[in-house]
Parts: structure tokens; C-alpha cells; sequence
């Protein structure tokens, strides 16, 4: 997600190699600020960074982990406004509202669903989604589609005004008790004041806890811009970074906070609802110096996995009873987690294979719908206890795959020899042998004096 400010950080830390080498320091943030205005940071934020980190970094004596402390300490500050709340944070009474603000095409209808997935599923919220945006075509029925597939309520009324719809749903979560009512609003192709006028309106009636200005990182600078119109014309308390995944630089999000004034509090990092990332500053410098963000991997996956079912699991691979049901319900968890690019983001010293994983679908890859047409060609007891299929049950399951029996083949010795090892990393020195294997595959990675 961060890979081109990864990089750049990387090798700036590379050319300190002596203590004392102030020429070498020079050589160091001369290189930062050259990637940093690549990567579309402002000018006055790269500046600002590079004084401070060599200020720091003379102070402390110039050597590669004082330079790694500054520039970590710098980028935590950038990042960061004193007081400011991170994440998502709850209204002391309920229901908490939140105002999704932003222009046309910036994904603010599908952040909207996004941000009620999350709260649903990692904070156990009950979510109300109110659609307030009649500008658009197609932009309810857009969140009746999204509302639908993550079953969360929603009101719509295309023949309603904006306000009454507001209205309507805010009686309705005081009345059903709901945690939280994200409300979606109109955008324009650009500000105008017809636009902030009914902003203005649907404000007034809601009278928002939170107001996130939801903002294409693909559009760089202009995103920052037109979050400062927003703030300065309707007032934001956070904004959200949309399609990040497709911006490789990722520089607006280093620069965004100080320059508005105003928090980043999640960044859409994929297509799919479960791609929407908490902003958490010290957490997100610990991804941009190739740490991860193993908090943040760790409350995602005990929203998604149930204790109970993860132990179940986990005794069954002991013993070497991993089955074709097990691998389904596995695949329906990992769906819950997002994107494997993001996944891996999060683990210290897998940058890089995440970076080479790219875009990666696991869940539509060939070999998993290869892999699901056989399971729905077994019988129950096939799928339960793999050792059954003898090369007569091989066929019939080839035939109703639509495979030849050769591909059926090779699936169940991938899968036997995946239970095996899975069997064996779950013994004694278990973790050892996957922190081994880890660095063997991708060259160590991480940053020296950072945790792997």
C-alpha cells in the first residue's frame, strides 16, 4: 500500500553506513526529498520532515538507528494531531451519526457500504445506511445492492428530498435503537454552491457527530485542495483516501493531515468492503518503515474468526484431519479479512511479497475455483475424508468438474502435501520453521533495528 514511500525510506537509511558521516546524512535526506516529491508530497511537508530528521539526527549523532529514530519520530508527528480522534470513535450517546461528504466519483456510495461493514462486523455495531444522495442516478439502488449483499439496513426514497430522508432515518434509528447512522450524500463533478447549499440543509437536520470527506488519492494534490474547500465551507472532522490501492505513490496520505488540519481516519485500500483500513498514525509508521501493523491484522482477524472454531480448526490440523469443508469454511473467513496484498502489508518483513503478490484474488484465483468446482462434485463423506477418492470417485469428480482426471490429481497431492506441512507447523518449533521460511522467500526484508 505504501510501497514507493517504503522504498524511499529504505534507501535513504541504506546510505548511512558509518557513525559520524555527516556527508553521508546529507547524501541520505537529499535522496528522501528527491522519492518524497515523486511520490506527491507537498513541497512544504518534505521540507519541514527533512530539517527536523537532520536536526534530530546531528543531535543524537549521525548513525543509521538515530536517523531510523528521527525519521520515525517525524513521520509520527506529520501524521498526528494532538487530541484528535483515531480510527473510528463512538458518540457517548447513541445512535453516533456520520455526514459522508465529497465530489462526484470519489467513491464516497461505496465507502459508505465500507464503513458500515466494518462497523458491523469488526465493531458489532448495529449500522443504519441512509440514502440521501438523489443527484446521481443509480446511486440508491447502488447502496440497496451494497446494503443487500452485507445486510445492513437502509432508507431510500428517490421521490423524498435529501432532508426528509434524513429526517426519516434518524427517527427510525432513535426508535430501533441502531449504534450508528451513516448517511450518504449528494457530490458534484465540482464545488459548486448549489452543492454546499444542500449539504448545508441535510446538516442542519442531522446534526452529525462525525463529517468524513471522502477523497480520491488517485486525484494527488486535488484531493487536499478540495478537503480544504469542504472544511472551510461545511467544516470535516476526518477525511477518508479512497482507491489508495491504485495509487502506488501514496504521498497525499503523508502530507494530507497537517495540511488540512483535520485527521485521516480510514484509507480504502481494495475493491471489496472489507478494504477499508483505520488511519492509526503510529500504526501506519510502522507499515511505512516495513514493520507492519500486526495490531490492526490481529483486530481483523478476531473480527472475522470465531475463538471457537479457530481452536476446533486448530486441533484438527494437528492431528492431520484437514478436509474439503475445512478449506471452504477457511476461504469464507478469509473473505471477511480483505485483500491478500493488504494482509500481508500488515506482517513485519513481508513488504515485498506483498509487492510481488500485487493485486492477487485468492478467492477468484483459477486454482481456488478449480479447487470449489471438485468440492461441489464430491459427496459429503468424499469431502470429509479426502483418503475415499479412489480413481473411480477421481473420475466422477473430474467429469463433474469439468477437469481431466490428471488436474483432479495434482489438486489433492497440493492439498495432501498443504495438511502435511500445516500439520507440521503447528508442532513443536513450529513458528521458528515459518519465520525461516518467511525470510528464505522474500530475502529478510524490513528495516535494521525495526522488529521482523
Amino acid at each position: 500500500m505504501f510501497d514507493t514511500l517504503t522504498d524511499s525510506f529504505k534507501n535513504a537509511i541504506g546510505k548511512i553506513r558509518f557513525h559520524d558521516d555527516e556527508k553521508a546524512l546529507k547524501k541520505a535526506t537529499a535522496e528522501l526529498k528527491k522519492s518524497l516529491l515523486k511520490a506527491d508530497v507537498h513541497h512544504k511537508v518534505v521540507k519541514d520532515l527533512i530539517s527536523s530528521v537532520e536536526l534530530e539526527t546531528k543531535k543524537s549523532g549521525v548513525g543509521k538507528d538515530n536517523f531510523l529514530r528521527a525519521l520515525q519520530n517525524k513521520l509520527t508527528d506529520i501524521l498526528t494531531i494532538e487530541g484528535a480522534p483515531k480510527g473510528f470513535t463512538f458518540a457517548s450517546k447513541p445512535p453516533t451519526v456520520v455526514l459522508m461528504i465529497g465530489l462526484q466519483g470519489s467513491g464516497k456510495t461505496t465507502t459508505t457500504g465500507k464503513l458500515a461493514y466494518f462497523l458491523k462486523e469488526q465493531k458489532k455495531k448495529k449500522v443504519l445506511v441512509v440514502a440521501a444522495d438523489l443527484q446521481r442516478l443509480a446511486a440508491v439502488e447502488q447502496l440497496r445492492q451494497i446494503t443487500s449483499q452485507i445486510e445492513v439496513d437502509l432508507v431510500a426514497d428517490e421521490d423524498a428530498k435529501p432532508e426528509e430522508i434524513v429526517k426519516r432515518g434518524l427517527e427510525k434509528a432513535e426508535k430501533e435503537l441502531y449504534d450508528v447512522v451513516l448517511i450518504d450524500t449528494a457530490g458534484r463533478l465540482a464545488i459548486d454552491d448549489e452543492l454546499m447549499d444542500e449539504l448545508a440543509r441535510v446538516k442542519e437536520v442531522a446534526q452529525p457527530d462525525e463529517l468524513f470527506y471522502v477523497a480520491d488519492a488517485m486525484t494527488g494534490q486535488d484531493a487536499v485542495r478540495t478537503a480544504q474547500t469542504f472544511k472551510a465551507k461545511i467544516g470535516i472532522t476526518g477525511v477518508i483516501l479512497t482507491k489508495f490501492d491504485g495509487d502506488s505513490k501514496g504521498g497525499v496520505a503523508l502530507g494530507l493531515t497537517q495540511q488540512v488540519g483535520v485527521p485521516l481516519r480510514f484509507i480504502g485500500a481494495g475493491e471489496k468492503m472489507p478494504d477499508l483500513e483505520q488511519f492509526i498514525s503510529d500504526r501506519i509508521v510502522g507499515r511505512l518503515m516495513g514493520a507492519g501493523d500486526v495490531e490492526s491484522l490481529a483486530e481483523k482477524a478476531a473480527a472475522a474468526i470465531d475463538p471457537k472454531e479457530a481452536k476446533r480448526m486448530t486441533q484438527k490440523i494437528k492431528k492431520g484431519q484437514f478436509n474439503f469443508n475445512d478449506f471452504l469454511e477457511q476461504m469464507e473467513q478469509m473473505k471477511k479479512l480483505g485483500s491478500m496484498k493488504s494482509l500481508l502489508g500488515m506482517i513485519p518483513g513481508m513488504g515485498n511479497m506483498a509487492k510481488q503478490i500485487g493485486d492477487l484474488d485468492l478467492e477468484n484465483s483459477e486454482e481456488v475455483r478449480m479447487i470449489k468446482a471438485m468440492v461441489a462434485s464430491m459427496t459429503p463423506k468424499e469431502r470429509e475424508n479426502p483418503d475415499l477418492l479412489n480413481n473411480t470417485r477421481k473420475r466422477r469428480i473430474a467429469a463433474g468438474a469439468g477437469l481431466d482426471q490428471m488436474q483432479v490429481n495434482r489438486v489433492l497431492k497440493q492439498f495432501k502435501n498443504a495438511a502435511k506441512m500445516a500439520k507440521k507447523l503447528s508442532g513443536k518449533g513450529g513458528m521458528k520453521q515459518m519465520q525461516d521460511m518467511m525470510k528464505q522467500m522474500q530475502g529478510g526484508g524490513g528495516f535494521p533495528g525495526m522488529p521482523r
